[in-house]
């Protein structure tokens, strides 16, 4: 199992959890009831469920591709370690990963 944390924006500790191998990130936190909106279902078509990755865990990720970058360009508050959490792949090179919820986000479904 691999250990992942949700932040609030203020750096508290929203929820600590476990994912398998293979798990995305944005399915990880919705089951956990993070506010991740993934409007496109993780087609990259929106930034709804962009995430700040700690600065320490950052360099494990594997590079985002032109098509996140793009998408990250439209996202509330986007930082040099934002990701779309629906691109985030978990892996064992992964545990302890720890993710910063922005503090505000767009909400494509109007709610």
């Amino acid at each position: 199992m691999i250990a992942v944390r949700f932040l609030h924006p203020d750096g508290a500790l929203a929820l600590q959890t476990h994912a398998k191998p293979g798990d995305r990130l944005l399915e990880v936190g919705q089951a956990g009831g993070m506010p991740l909106e993934g409007t496109c279902e993780g087609q990259m078509a929106c930034s709804t469920c962009h995430v700040i990755v700690e600065p320490a865990d950052f360099d494990r990720l594997p590079r985002a591709s032109e098509e996140e970058e793009d998408m990250l360009d439209l996202a509330v508050g986007a930082t040099r370690t934002s990701r779309l959490s629906c691109q985030i792949v978990l892996d064992d090179t992964l545990d302890g990963l720890s993710v910063r919820l922005p503090s505000e986000h767009r909400d494509m479904q109007g709610r």
